[in-house]
């Protein structure tokens, strides 16, 4: 299992770098930014409104404005909304040189309906993610492949650029784009690649200088290439939370992993890992897209002692975050992580602590997780999984302590209904 994931990774990550090199519009993944009459506006709207919060407030880190897609809350406007009904048109493209083998909807299938309830559980029913492809057939460009010269790291222009155009000439006699939210472009398999060698799917967010179609920008747009099936068996149950993964850029949300791979987050985010078993995205992302509540949210900003019950993540309800601000950027979240919904990887149940820093670019390390057990060499044997960080979280007796800043969390008792409880100290 160890020789795979250390073949996966860092080919994923070097991917990475090559994207992360183009403009601020740029992540890797896709969506189209418009929104249908009557929609929310762009990025996470529900938490703009806590901005106002005394209590939070202080909880509500920034980032710079030249930061690439950056944690900081509220999630700048531009990108795909989160919360709500969400119409993603998905498109099952070929090429003269990699004709799509099979129906297309073979391909679709293998994205769906399990994306759609990935970000249901997700996000406690918060997001009503509605898959659409009024186009079944493989929608054949006019191009071959290697004309478009899609590679790993590849730039909007002046590639995909055309690609897009292509596409959207293609299927503009069936599609009224003005419809949709955002788009999927599921790739045939056979183009490029294999993802063991190099992970071409990539996502464009925000990209208001996009090509326009029926009067919109494709603005937010995921591209995914090839299979991630690593030889292990589990590609009917896993292969499809790359999909997701790309879905978050159009969220806002970063990339988790770095140029080394998964090494300061591990499985605990979709954002970091989206190879093999499956994982969850970690609390600070749900309050970022807008699927915790005000009063599930803990600010522990004042000097002093607090205790905290959080409930699961996983579990619809209660308290899920704590954050510790230490400054405008940066801060700790304190959240509960247990082996149920979406966190079917998960293999030591217990309280995960973590930084964020909203002036971190995207792959470039925005959080990192604090390991409880550092070098015991994890619990975890699923395959694609960052085995060290598995077993990271706090249970009850446990302390992190940051001595510089005077701040002190503690897992002190769990409930009868496997609640955890937390002791936060601050100078």
């Amino acid at each position: 299992m160890q020789p795979s994931r250390r073949r996966i990774r860092p080919r994923r990550a070097a991917a990475l770098g090559a994207v992360t090199a183009m403009t601020l519009a740029v992540s890797t993944s896709a969506g189209m930014g418009h929104h249908t009459v009557g929609s929310a506006p762009a990025g996470a709207g529900p938490v703009t409104a806590l901005a106002r919060s005394a209590t939070h407030g202080p909880c509500m880190i920034s980032g710079k404005a030249d930061v690439q897609m950056t944690e900081g809350i509220p999630t700048p406007d531009g990108y795909s909304r989160s919360t709500g009904t969400v119409r993603a048109l998905t498109l099952m493209i070929d090429f003269s040189d990699a004709p799509g083998k099979g129906r297309a909807l073979d391909r679709f299938n293998e994205f769906f309906p399990q994306t759609q309830e990935w970000f249901r559980t997700s996000s406690y029913g918060r997001l009503d993610y509605r898959p659409q492809t009024p186009v079944t057939d493989w929608l054949r460009m006019p191009k071959s492949f290697k004309a478009y010269g899609i590679e790993r790291g590849a730039p909007f222009d002046p590639g995909y650029r055309l690609l897009v155009q292509d596409l959207v000439a293609a299927a503009d006699p069936e599609v009224d784009f003005r419809e949709y939210d955002m788009l999927n472009v599921l790739v045939t398999p056979n183009a490029g690649p294999s993802a063991l060698d190099t992970v071409l799917s990539v996502t464009f967010a925000g990209n208001g200088e996009a090509p326009t179609a029926d009067g919109v920008p494709v603005a937010n747009a995921s591209f995914v290439y090839s299979q991630q099936d690593d030889g292990s068996g589990t590609y009917a149950r896993t292969g499809f939370r790359v999909l997701p993964h790309e879905n978050g850029h159009v969220f806002g949300l970063p990339d988790l992993y770095t140029q080394e791979g998964g090494g300061t987050v591990g499985h605990w985010d979709i954002m970091s890992e989206d190879w093999g078993a499956n994982n969850d995205l970690l609390g600070w992302h749900k309050w970022k897209l807008g699927w915790l509540d005000a009063s599930q949210v803990h600010c522990a900003s004042a000097p002093g002692t607090s205790e905290h019950t959080l409930t699961p993540l996983a579990r619809t309800g209660g308290s899920k975050l704590v954050f510790i601000p230490l400054d405008r950027r940066t801060g700790y979240a304190v959240e509960l992580r247990t082996r149920d919904g979406n966190d079917e990887a998960v293999c030591r149940p217990g309280v995960l602590i973590y930084k964020v820093d909203a002036d971190v670019d995207t792959g470039h390390g925005p959080v990192r997780v604090y390991d409880s057990r550092r070098d015991s060499g994890g619990c975890t044997q699923s395959p694609n999984v960052h085995a060290e960080l598995s077993d990271a979280t706090f249970t009850p007796g446990q302390s992190f302590e940051d001595r510089l800043r005077g701040i002190r969390v503690t897992v002190t008792r769990t409930d009868g209904d496997g609640n955890h409880v937390v002791r936060v100290t601050r100078r």
